[in-house]
Parts: structure tokens; sequence; C-alpha cells
């Protein structure tokens, strides 16, 4: 109860932090295009961030790793793979191919800066600074080509404040209550890997991993609905690019990680798959139907049930 009372909160308070920051931009008179690149995209990660430094920090190395490499997995296999049972979903997203390569090569840097078993501080800032560079090149380019956004992040934030207080109250709010609600996270899903028995590791890479996904998820088959697939491929392609380089990176630099076994010899090598999965989808222009959807979850699914052997 406590864990998904923590992950409860950490997805309203992280809302609240991002329509904050939302509307805080907003009234600076801050272009959407570089609002929705850099507020917008920093926000949404914001839960998985404080899940995975406070995992750290509490020297549970295997949650934290565990969060972004499962999340990656379960973002391409699951959220891509049960909305394409309701509405195909077509990789037509403008500037999608860019995006993958950035994600294929962000995700190989990731696999080699695992390898020895440890992400410290200097790997780190590799990650972050190659997330940096890549959003600043997108903002600069969109910027000077007089690009307007691909789609409007209101549809899946919902409208931001605008008055003084109103932001105010929300920043206060989520920068308070994500540290909280993560700390609960942290807390109550130790206290079940060791009830069962079983490494933090497996935790994060399943019950927070899925968990931390479930936005996307939402995301995801709100724009199948509307036959906008190329945005939810997109929105996949984006989200996996900042757990690798924004959460990770951040996370090392706060507190270096220790990697797990089976993260190493399986579950990192499971997380290429997948990514090289959703590349050729989109070079491809492949549409995502109901015979991809149904191999997808049946993966998604052999994938969980490898935990229980």
């Amino acid at each position: 109860m406590l864990l998904l009372a923590g992950m409860g909160l950490l997805f309203w308070t992280g809302d609240l932090l991002v329509k904050g920051a939302v509307g805080l931009a907003e009234n600076l008179g801050i272009p959407h295009l570089v609002i929705g690149l850099t507020v917008v995209a920093f926000g949404t990660s914001a839960p998985e961030m404080f899940v995975s430094i406070q995992a750290a920090l509490a020297g549970q190395s295997g949650i934290a790793v565990g969060n972004v490499v499962g999340s990656n997995i379960a973002n391409v296999l699951l959220v891509i793979g049960l909305p394409a049972l309701l509405a195909p979903i077509v990789a037509n997203q403008t500037g999608l191919r860019r995006n993958m390569s950035a994600m294929i090569a962000l995700t190989v840097l990731f696999l080699w800066l695992l390898s020895n078993g440890v992400i410290g501080r200097l790997e780190g800032a590799l990650l972050f600074a190659g997330l940096c560079a890549f959003v600043g090149w997108q903002v600069y380019e969109g910027v000077t080509a007089g690009q307007t956004p691909d789609h409007d992040f209101h549809e899946e934030l919902g409208e931001a404040p605008h008055s003084g207080w109103k932001v105010a109250a929300y920043l206060i709010v989520g920068i308070i209550g994500l540290p909280l609600s993560a700390q609960m996270t942290i807390t109550s899903a130790v206290d079940i890997a060791e009830y069962f028995d079983i490494s933090d590791a497996v935790i994060g890479l399943t019950i927070i991993a899925i968990g931390t996904s479930l936005p996307e998820l939402a995301t995801t088959l709100m724009a199948a609905i509307r036959n906008s697939g190329g945005v939810a491929i997109g929105n996949i392609v984006g989200s996996n690019i900042f757990n690798l380089a924004a959460i990770m990176g951040l996370t090392a630099l706060i507190a270096p990680v220790t990697v797990d076994d089976r993260i190493i010899h399986v579950d990192m090598w499971v997380m290429l798959a997948t990514s090289l999965l959703l590349a050729v989808l989109a070079f491809a222009r492949i549409t995502s139907g109901k015979v991809v959807g149904v191999a997808m979850l049946a993966a998604f699914g052999a994938y969980i049930a490898s935990f229980m052997l």
C-alpha cells in the first residue's frame, strides 16, 4: 500500500511541478518549442529521477539502475505494444529518425559504461553532457529554422497555471513532495524485496520500472486513439533518451552506483534489443498493428517471467 501511495504521490507532485514550471516559462515569454524540449522533457522525467537519486543515496543501486533499464524496456514492449492493439501506430513524426539515432548512440554508450560494473561521476558527467548537447542542438535548430512544436504539450499536461500564487504553489508542492514521495517509494520497495528475499535490482527492473512507465503508457494510448502514432513513438524515444542521460547521468553525478550482475549479463542486452527494434520500426516506417502489438506484449511477458526462473 505504501508503494502504491508513494508512486501515486510521485506522479501527482511531478505533474504539479511540470505545470508550475511550464506556467512560469510561459509567463516569462519562452517559446513553446523551447519549453517542450527543455521544461516539459525534464519535468516529466522528474519522478523517475527522484526515485533513482534517492535509491542511490540510500545505497540501493539496483533500484537506481534497474529503474532506468527496466523503464526503457517497458517503454518499447509494453507502452508501444498495448496501444498497438487499439489503433495502428505509424512511425512518421518529423525528426524521428534523427532522434532515434541519438537514442541508439546513447544506449550503446550506456552499455559500454555499464560493462565495468560501476557508473561513477565521470560517466555520469559524460551522459549528462551528451544530453545537454542533444537538447541544445535541437533548440538551436528549431529556433533558427522557425519551427513550431510537433504537437501541443498542453494536450498531455493540461492547462498550466499563470497567476503568480498558483505557479508558486504548484512549484512548492512539487519541489517538496517529489523527494518525500520518492523516499516513500524506495523504502517500501526495499521492504518488499527483503520480505520476498529478492534483490533490489529485480524490484527496480519490474515493479518500479513498470510503475514509472505508466504515464508514458497513458500518453501513448491517447496518441494512438487520436491517430497520432508518430507522436506516440516520438514520446517513447524522448523518454528513453532522458532516462539514460538525464536520470542516470544526474544520479551518478550525485552518488556513484554499482551495477548488478544480472543487469550486465542479461537486462542491458534486452534493453539494446528493444531499442534496435524501435529503430527498425522508425527507419523502415513500419506500422505497428495488432500483430506487432501481440508480439511485443508476449516478449514483455516472457521477460517478466524470466525473473521467476
